[in-house]
């Protein structure tokens, strides 16, 4: 399970850094300043995350517990849905898309409640 949330990291860490560079130098002369904002958020969102996969691929097996990994797949699942929304509506300007976006960030709240109540609740392995 380690492998698969440091996996998950890596992949969306680098793909964040290369959605940065493609807002930076190509979408700024399409993109209107509100929306290139909205696709820069997504990004942000996305690396913090990727970062925190990376963090529940340690905890996993430090603090063992369920919750850990829930919020490893919260982690997951709430960036495609928050990021991936914030990119498609930038994109696409279609404005519907950010009734999506609250879904992701409950999403990534609630991996966050896991993540704190999996360290707390768990004994770490020596």
């Amino acid at each position: 399970m380690a492998r698969i949330f440091v996996l998950l990291g890596a992949v969306l860490a680098c793909l964040g850094v290369a959605g940065g560079a493609f807002g930076a130098h190509s979408l700024k002369a399409v993109l209107s300043a509100d929306l290139l904002v909205v696709f820069e958020t997504g990004v942000r969102y996305q690396m913090y995350h990727a970062l925190a996969l990376l963090f529940v691929g340690w905890a996993v097996e430090r603090f063992p517990s369920p919750h850990v990994r829930r919020a490893g797949w919260l982690f997951a699942i709430g960036t495609a849905l928050f990021s991936g929304s914030l990119y498609a509506l930038s994109l696409s300007g279609a404005r519907w898309l950010g009734a999506v976006t609250p879904l992701g960030g409950a999403a990534l709240i609630v991996g966050w409640v896991f993540l704190a109540l999996g360290c707390w609740q768990a004994r770490p392995e020596r």
